[in-house]
């Protein structure tokens, strides 16, 4: 059991904890959460010794390991395995096979094994330290965002290794979904303080919300008691009749508890700008095809129409092309084969890692928020701001002092602020606290136009996706459904969504020949219906375009007066509307019967395959 009783700890005149206490009991798996800065990394880095309290005390059993991921990067093996193996115990340093298994789990393959780790990314290089913190089996596991670098197929992984751990765990995690499915407790710093429960963040948070309630009732209960005796007394203390109950009421007074007003927390909310459209298509991709070695594509034959109102996640291992695609749909990259088309009303907001060199080092976080929308009063951009952990002067911070997670933020901020109609963001979560992190999904459901985002969490994909795009077996595919009906029908090959050995079996030969024939008949009834569908696309995405023109040229004959040509462009308006009206018409009929088609083309295969 590690007991930390009545520690105190200040930077400055910032207290982030005062006489705080937390027990930890044998095989208590902890989530540790609190608003951003309240002292959570902090709290680690006394636990490590690394940092000390200023008073107070952390107590350890005798012979107590505690094992956290190393920040320091440094690899002393020649290859990933004997790299790995440095995390077994004494007793174990044969027993490779531990090794493998995490390794794998956390994203390696077994070619990987043999390589050097110093050719891997910095994202692969801290999962080998997590797994050799994992490998040693400690007796306190201390987890700092250890879904950072992970991808959903490993988040989805470490999940159940963790949920497994007899021993004692600590995490700190923006990813409440992650967080609630491997702790037993949370533990919340709040107003200098630890409280721990049984149970979820939902449950913690609700908690305290009821007791504070509770207790700013009480103290203004309290005070308009005080207040009514103090009269009493100030009315009949000198009055001889009065003066033995003047007495009394002052005895009560002196009993009544000074309770403080406490400090107002901000709620995070905000909500992204939205520049109408009245395009029923945004963007239209088609046969895209891109690779940094452009003898093996990440992307091939990828086509895909974006709707006002689709919500699209791009999901799959790292490395597989995500963050590729969407800097093709950005215009940062441009398609080796293929195109990709945006209606000209259509107005984008995208965020990523790389594009956070826009920011300019001159400005502070509120200038550079502001200056992607200039009609943002203060007080939306401040807002803005706090949302993304910016508060008060901090606002007021220069880009060129910011860190590299801070710049994001601000970028991040800046796509908020900014009107837009379709939204590209890749892995917008990552240097969030749990509260923006709501914030954010919550604004992104109020959110009027289309969204395109990578994201790992789960827990966003589940609230959000309406539509899945798919990298996996080195295949880029779209699911158009949500993701919960993704995990249902498709799976990523997670031991629960395997077939059960009762489940029926065809010899190869069979299964081949079989899955040829299916495959024939799929393509006679789907590709006639997949090319009509193609060309009304392309149809539509024509007409809207010629529509665009039309209202300019309608503009210009406006300001000059001109009669005769406002009729006949008013004319040439209306039948170019009545004419994507009736190829909508068709294309949804259309679009709809493939998708019925489709799905029982999937059952019949899933049949065969048993």
């Amino acid at each position: 059991m590690l007991t930390i009783e009545n520690i105190s700890k200040s930077y400055g005149p910032q207290i982030l904890f005062d006489k705080a206490s937390l027990q930890i009991h044998q095989g208590e798996r902890i989530g540790l959460v609190g608003r951003n800065g309240s002292g959570k990394t902090t709290l680690f880095q006394m636990i490590l010794e690394e940092s000390s309290t200023d008073s107070g005390s952390i107590i350890f059993p005798k012979d107590y390991r505690i094992g956290h991921v190393a920040q320091l990067l440094n690899f002393t093996k020649p290859t990933i395995l004997e790299e790995g193996c440095l995390g077994l115990l004494p007793d174990e340093i044969n027993d490779t096979y531990k090794v493998e298994k995490i390794l794998f789990g956390l994203g390696f393959t077994k070619e990987d094994l043999d390589k050097s780790p110093e050719t891997f990314s910095g994202g692969f290089q801290v999962r080998l330290n997590l797994a050799k913190v994992l490998i040693s089996n400690p007796h306190l596991l201390l987890l700092d965002e250890p879904t950072n670098y992970l991808d959903v197929i490993s988040i989805r992984w470490i999940i159940k290794f963790l949920r497994n751990w007899k021993h004692e765990l600590i995490i700190i995690s923006h990813d409440r979904g992650f967080m609630d499915q491997v702790t037993t407790h949370t533990a919340c710093i709040h107003r200098t303080k630890i409280r721990k429960m049984r149970g979820n963040t939902q449950k913690i948070y609700a908690q305290i919300e009821q007791d504070e309630e509770v207790y700013e009732k009480t103290r203004l209960n309290e005070e308009r008691q005080r207040k009514h005796l103090e009269r009493f007394v100030e009315r009949f203390g000198t009055k001889a009749t009065k003066a033995s109950a003047a007495q009394s009421k002052m005895k009560v007074i002196a009993k009544l508890s000074q309770k403080e007003v406490l400090s107002k927390i901000a709620n995070l909310g905000f909500k992204f700008q939205y520049k109408p459209i009245q395009s029923k298509q945004l963007m239209k991709i088609e046969d895209l095809q891109f690779g940094y070695d452009p003898a093996s594509p990440l992307i091939k034959d990828f086509s895909l129409t974006v709707r006002p109102d689709d919500r699209i996640a791009i999901v799959g291992k790292n490395g597989k092309g995500k963050s590729t695609l969407i800097k093709l749909l950005a215009g940062e990259l441009s398609p080796q084969k293929g195109s990709v088309h945006k209606h000209e009303l259509v107005k984008t907001g995208y965020f990523a890692q790389t594009n956070i060199d826009e920011l300019s080092e001159r400005c502070t976080v509120e200038e550079e928020v502001q200056s992607s929308n200039p009609g943002l009063d203060r007080t939306g951009v401040r807002t803005i701001c706090g949302c993304m952990m910016f508060s008060g002067e901090f606002a007021e911070k220069k880009i060129s002092v910011l860190s590299g997670g801070e710049r994001s933020r601000g970028m991040l901020g800046k796509v908020i602020a900014a009107p837009t109609n379709l939204l590209l963001l890749d892995e917008p979560t990552n240097h969030l606290d749990m509260q923006s992190i709501d914030a954010l999904v919550t604004a992104i459901s109020g959110y009027k136009g289309a969204l395109l985002m990578v994201t790992h969490s789960e827990m966003i994909l589940k609230s959000i996706a309406n539509k899945i795009i798919v990298f996996k077996d080195d295949e880029v595919t779209i699911f158009n459904g949500s993701y919960d009906e993704f995990l249902e029908k498709v799976g990523w090959g997670d031991e629960e969504n395997k077939p059960s050995s009762t489940q029926t079996t065809h010899p190869k030969k069979e299964l081949r020949k079989l899955k040829a024939g299916l495959r024939e008949e799929r393509d006679k009834v789907m590709k006639p219906r997949q090319r009509e569908i193609k060309a009304l696309e392309k149809k539509i995405f024509e007409l809207e375009a010629k529509e665009a023109s039309i209202h300019k040229e309608l503009e210009v004959a406006s300001q000059e007066q001109n009669g005769d040509e406002i009729v006949r462009l008013s004319k040439e308006a209306k039948e170019a509307m009545n004419e994507i009206d009736i190829s909508f018409d068709r294309f949804e009929k259309l679009s709809l019967e493939f998708d019925v088609l489709n799905q029982k083309f999937d059952r019949k295969l899933e049949e065969i395959l048993g």
